[in-house]
């Protein structure tokens, strides 16, 4: 037996024990591909009307340990995300809601009347989050990351010129030192700093927004903090 399926076994053990209806069945678990921040997905089905997600999570990265926490306040502020099932903070593992595989980017070849009510329905939800005001944002912000301030803001700055216009579309070196070094970017991370704070999603793109039954439902939100 490999080490993967050894760790797939041990997996399956955990979830019977929370799950009994797991147990007498065909049980089948599946990795899922998507994924990132030190995680592993699993889909585990016992039938095709009972699956759920499994996630198993590096307890060395702090940001991790926020999704059961941030999945509770969101569900509490009627904004639609995975219902949590069972946490198991110890072992890093988190059994949720298993919302379907079609995210909001598979639609993405649909008619513009099919992608406007999808485009809606995921503004609709990241607008109710902006929108929370500070006394129900006060109870979550202790178990958020910091905030976006000038430095953040540098570093996305610094993370976009690298992995998009760098990485994705090859621009040239000595134009990258160009645009880095406009002052322009400087004056608006300062800026951005100086503005009152929301709540936002960190990772708000529509791989990272399932649609099910047409509505639009937010997935990999753990990086969640105030910003803008």
């Amino acid at each position: 037996m490999t080490s993967t399926s050894k760790s797939r076994d041990l997996l399956l053990r955990q979830t019977r024990i929370h799950f009994p209806r797991f147990e007498a069945a065909q049980v089948e678990i599946t990795p899922i591909e998507k994924g990132g921040s030190d995680r592993r997905f699993y889909r585990v089905r016992s039938s095709p009307e009972h699956t759920l997600i499994l996630v198993k999570y590096n307890l060395d990265r702090e940001e991790n340990r926020h999704y059961v926490r941030i999945a509770e306040f969101l569900a509490t502020n009627g904004i639609r995300a995975p219902r949590i099932y069972f946490h198991d903070p110890a072992d890093g593992l988190i059994w949720l809601e298993d919302l379907g595989q079609t995210d909001l980017w598979s639609y993405r070849a649909e008619s513009w009347p099919v992608r406007r009510g999808l485009y809606e329905s995921a503004l609709e939800q990241v607008a109710i989050l902006h929108g929370l005001p500070d006394a129900a944002a006060e109870c979550i912000r202790k178990d958020l990351p910091a905030e976006f301030n000038e430095a953040l803001y540098l570093w996305e700055q610094s993370y976009f010129f690298e992995n998009c216009l760098g990485r994705h579309f090859a621009v040239a070196d000595e134009t990258l030192a160009r645009l880095r070094e406009l002052p322009l970017l400087d004056r608006t991370a300062q800026r951005l700093a100086s503005l009152p704070r929301v709540l936002v999603h960190r990772d708000f793109q529509s791989q990272n927004i399932i649609i099910r039954d047409g509505a639009a439902h937010l997935i990999d939100f753990q990086g969640m903090r105030p910003g803008l």
